[in-house]
């Protein structure tokens, strides 16, 4: 079964899918293991999911009690109340979001040159209403803060308070290496299991929806976390693929205690949109 889109937004997409994934041929190299029709009651029951992740307020905790608790032993933790103020809680959603930006093209994935493939909003939103891609395309744009329409975004949030310390600040604009994203995207979509390049780490804001995560003890053997052979397809390198194949192994007792992930619970939402900031000191 294929998405009901009109004819513009299926060429569009459609390009996009082939510059983005050119080893998947056609609408069916993209749903061929119909993952959008099965039950991933595994990620989603939260008798199920253990959620591990301890939280904390950013109206109770002091910058350096977050320093000396958190950043210097680099514990993972989810921060509240620090998104009260921002406009994008509001301004974020899919109809806003589709009329503000209509016409500016996002980034959601590259070529196998390494060159940006991109989809205007007005596209891209139709497309994940709508997709069943078994692992679809995602907004992942870290430029849109140089662009003079999508810079707009900007001023719809602020850096929280724990983070504002960034040494990067001083090689300039010009010269430091990318440092922050807006990201959007349908369920089954996301990032593989990987490490953040050059050492870096992040914080990352979630606006709507929900991202699952599932952080490693950066000593985990990279054997244990890899996909058995023959096992998804086209998808194996897809965070879709990972999380179904992968991921419930986590969970059982016979996995090494040292080497649990921590977790948090998944909540009924079928659409992510989110700011990722890297974290520089």
């Amino acid at each position: 079964m294929e998405a009901a889109w009109d004819k513009r937004t299926r060429e569009r997409v459609n390009e996009a899918r082939t510059r983005a994934r050119p080893e998947l041929k056609g609408e069916l190299g993209w749903t061929c293991l119909q993952l959008a029709s099965k039950s991933h009651s595994h990620l989603t029951d939260t008798r199920l999911v253990r959620d591990s992740c301890e939280r904390i307020s950013s109206l109770e905790v002091s910058g350096p009690a977050f320093a000396e608790l958190y950043e210097r032993p680099s514990v993972p933790v989810v921060i509240t109340d620090d998104q009260l103020e921002w406009e994008a809680s509001k301004k974020w959603t899919l109809e806003r979001l589709y009329r503000k930006y209509r016409n500016q093209r996002f980034k959601c994935g590259e070529d196998n040159d390494g060159y940006s493939v991109k989809m205007k909003m007005k596209y891209y939103v139709k497309y994940m209403e709508q997709t069943l891609d078994d692992s679809p395309l995602y907004i992942f744009d870290g430029s849109f803060g140089d662009h003079t329409k999508k810079k707009k975004l900007l001023e719809d949030f602020q850096v929280p308070k724990y983070f504002r310390d960034d040494l990067f600040r001083y090689a300039g604009e010009s010269k430091r290496p990318p440092y922050r994203w807006f990201v959007m995207g349908p369920a089954r979509s996301g990032t593989g299991i990987h490490v953040d390049p050059l050492g870096t780490s992040a914080w990352n804001a979630l606006v709507r929806g929900h991202k699952r995560w599932a952080l490693f003890p950066p000593h985990t053997p990279k054997e244990l976390l890899k996909l058995p052979p023959g096992v998804g397809g086209n998808q194996r390198d897809e965070a879709i693929a990972w999380f179904l194949y992968v991921f419930p192994k986590t969970q059982d007792a016979s996995w090494p205690r040292d080497l649990k992930p921590v977790c948090e619970r998944w909540t009924d939402s079928r659409i992510l949109i989110m700011i990722l900031s890297e974290a520089n000191e």
